[in-house]
Parts: C-alpha cells; sequence; structure tokens
C-alpha cells in the first residue's frame, strides 16, 4: 500500500536480483527511489517494464570508481532518507586463491567501494533527510571456512565496518542495519552447488532489507537464523570440519 512518504531511498548496485525486489516493494510504500548501478540499460529497462518512471530516477555508479564517488553524491537530485548497498561480486575460492584480480575485484566491490561512498554519505551532516544505512553482507564473513573464506573477508569486513558506523552515527539518530543473508536464488550464485532446501527467493530477502528495524544484524528465514548462531558460537576445530 502506498504510503506517500516524499522520502528518498538510494540503492547503490541498484541492479542485483535482490536490490530490483527492493525497488518494487520501496515504491509500494511510496518512496522514490534513485537506483544506481554500472548497467543503466538494464535498470532503464526495469523501470520500463514495471512502470516506474515516475518514482525511480537511474544513475550510474561505479563502487571501483573510488575517484568518481564525491562527484556522484554531489550531483544527486535529492539527498536521501535511507541507503542501501546491495552491490556485490564473486568468484569461487580456488580461483580466488590462484588469480588476485578475482580476489582484488572482490575487495573492491564488497568492501572498499562500500567504505568509500558510505563514508562520503555518512560524513554529510548539512543532509538532515538522512535515517538509515544498510548493508546486504552474507553468512560467508561470519566465520573463515575453507570453501569460500576469500570471499567471506570481504563480508566480514564490510559487517565490521557497519558496525563501527552505526555507533559513530548514533548520535545523529542514524540507524544502520546489516542484512546477513544465506544463499539467495539470484545471478550472481548460477552454477554454485547449494542446497536447494535453504535457497531464497529475492523478494522474501527484499522484505526484511525493507522493513528493517533497529537492531544491526537482519537475518532472513528461521533456518539461516539457525545457521548463524551456530557458526557464532562452534569452536575453531569444528569449523574446520565444514566445507
Amino acid at each position: 500500500m502506498n504510503q506517500n512518504t516524499n522520502k528518498t531511498v538510494l540503492i547503490l548496485g541498484a541492479n542485483s536480483d535482490v536490490a530490483k525486489h527492493c525497488i518494487l516493494q520501496y515504491t509500494e510504500k511510496g518512496f522514490s527511489i534513485i537506483a544506481a548501478s554500472r548497467n543503466t540499460e538494464s535498470l532503464k529497462e526495469f523501470v520500463q517494464v514495471n512502470n516506474l518512471n515516475s518514482t525511480v530516477m537511474v544513475f550510474y555508479f561505479d563502487s571501483a570508481d573510488f575517484d568518481s564517488h564525491e562527484k556522484f553524491y554531489n550531483q544527486l537530485p535529492t539527498k536521501p532518507h535511507i541507503v542501501v548497498y546491495a552491490a556485490g561480486f564473486l568468484v569461487d575460492n580456488e580461483k580466488a586463491l590462484r588469480d588476485f584480480k578475482g580476489t582484488h575485484q572482490m575487495m573492491t566491490v564488497n568492501y572498499m567501494g562500500a567504505v568509500s561512498i558510505l563514508n562520503i554519505i555518512a560524513m554529510d551532516e548539512a543532509n538532515k533527510n538522512l535515517e538509515r544505512i544498510i548493508g546486504l553482507s552474507s553468512l560467508s564473513g561470519v566465520r573463515g571456512r575453507k570453501s569460500n573464506f576469500v570471499y567471506g573477508s570481504t563480508k566480514a569486513a564490510f559487517t565490521t565496518y557497519l558496525a563501527g558506523l552505526r555507533q559513530e552515527l548514533a548520535q545523529r539518530n542514524i540507524t544502520v542495519n546489516v542484512l546477513v543473508s544465506g544463499y539467495i536464488n539470484t545471478k550472481i550464485n548460477v552454477g554454485l552447488d547449494l542446497n536447494k532446501n535453504l535457497l531464497m527467493e529475492p523478494d522474501y530477502v527484499a522484505r526484511h532489507l525493507v522493513n528493517a528495524g533497529n537492531s544491526f544484524t537482519i537475518v532472513p528465514n528461521f533456518k539461516w537464523k539457525i545457521i548463524y548462531l551456530i557458526l557464532k558460537i562452534l569452536p575453531e576445530s569444528l569449523v574446520a570440519k565444514l566445507p
């Protein structure tokens, strides 16, 4: 139901499957959207197909081009009330171990690019609109496991950054959340051998993000909540036996 909030959501990495569902769900709540991504053509097509031209503006944003981030932020027609960082990049752990190019890209998109743009947004004290920043992280970052620790390390770093940012911005009454997700049925996971009983759909994950409350960590799905808690408390000797 449209609530006519007259508020703006900036979604960075808006071409991801989860981000697109966030766009749909935020617009249903009456928000205006600034959707930012490198692939603006795909976003514009998505906006056109879903008849969102009146509520969604598409901007070019490259998380890896740090030097462009301040200009990108300054050119926004409206400073956001909510910011969602949904950009992500993944390469297989074996490939990441042997080819630093893929590792570097994961570091850049999943962590360094996020810190670069979110620092700029968070430190703009002139933006009295800002109410919330949400980052899309992963259970891969909860504990280092031999199957995905390179990717997981970038998500762990992002989660830690958001935890500190939450403390930094609390004095300005700005909420920071991290959505710690398990397997999602998205294009980033195509070709991976994942347990289909644990796969979540993008719209389900997006609903948890869009309806974020005051708690820092959001873990969609009770099965993943249990896995998250187990991973947090498992002794290292048992974690080492996990795939």
